[in-house]
């Protein structure tokens, strides 16, 4: 029995693993139509190629893109978020990353609040 788990260890030792330098990114307030875009970098730190298998957001408002090539042991990858900043409010908003390092996706966020659109000046004295 000894043997069978210390196989099963030394397989998850040398697989991909991923690392984030950060899981969250805090916007703050940003002006309305503002760039909503932002990075999350990340590292394989595993004996094995990284492969991100899906990117998904929790909403339309939130667009992920990443590179749909492997990533080599030792090297860096980023995922570009983009979020819709016409939308004013509070927002807190996932992004779940899977990949072929862990069974369960990582869970990246994102927050912030979107000032509201400012009003052309006519408008304003009505």
């Amino acid at each position: 029995m000894l043997h069978a788990q210390t196989t099963e260890v030394q397989q998850k030792a040398n697989k991909a693993n991923i690392t984030f330098a950060n899981l969250e990114h805090n916007y703050g307030v940003v002006e309305w139509d503002s760039n909503g875009t932002c990075e999350f970098e990340f590292t394989n730190n595993g004996k094995e190629v990284l492969t991100l298998t899906n990117v998904q957001a929790s909403c339309g408002c939130t667009a992920p893109e990443w590179s749909k090539e492997p990533i080599k042991p030792g090297d860096k990858g980023k995922i570009i978020v983009k979020y819709n900043t016409k939308i004013p409010g509070m927002f807190q908003k996932q992004i779940r990353v899977s990949s072929n390092a862990t069974e369960e996706p990582i869970i990246l966020t994102i927050k912030g609040e979107v000032k509201p659109q400012a009003q052309p000046q006519e408008q304003q004295k009505k």
